[in-house]
């Protein structure tokens, strides 16, 4: 009789699994995959990357992939830097620099390296804006901080994915 007894309470607790995990399927599952579906129309709508820019960067684009676009025809740039604590005499950065483009970017086809000549003046203003907010001695200690700043000026003007890396090609400073 206990035997019994034990077993339909076992039966009746395995029963009652079943129904809640099948509640817990039928209630929650849904629910989970309407959120993620409202995340990714955010992320598109706002044109994020899913993957926290795992996707995007020099290091993931395949060398074949990349062009290289000499910013202002491969000219040194001459930016009067900021004055720093207690300087008199004006300090000036002397930079060539250059865009890594990706030629898979669905940006590409919008602004192909021909046509980025016609936006040199934007990308030379932004270079030199983000530069000469910089002090001599900032600039010399944060140059990979600055090609990252203009990195991300870039890549908010032209694509995420279309301007993989800024380049400094020649960097005079006095």
């Amino acid at each position: 009789m206990k035997k019994n007894l034990i077993s339909v309470i076992i039966l009746a607790l395995v029963l009652a699994n079943f129904v809640l995990t099948a509640l817990l399927i039928f209630s929650v599952l849904p629910e989970t995959n309407k959120a993620n579906a409202m995340i990714e129309k955010v992320c598109s709508a706002i044109d994020l990357e899913l993957n926290s820019g795992a996707g995007t960067g020099i290091s993931n684009v395949p060398i074949e992939q990349i062009e290289s676009y000499p910013v202002n025809e491969g000219e040194a740039l001459t930016i009067n830097l900021a004055a720093g604590e207690g300087e008199k005499d004006p300090h000036y950065a002397q930079i060539a620099v250059s865009l890594s483009l990706n030629t898979k970017s669905d940006n590409y086809k919008k602004y192909p390296a021909t046509d980025l000549a016609a936006k040199d003046d934007i990308i030379c203003n932004d270079i030199i804006q983000i530069v000469g907010s910089y002090t001599l001695a900032q600039f010399n200690s944060n140059r990979e901080d600055i090609q990252k700043e203009i990195l991300d000026e870039m890549q908010g003007l032209f694509g995420g994915d279309y301007i993989v890396a800024v380049n400094f090609s020649e960097v005079t400073t006095s």
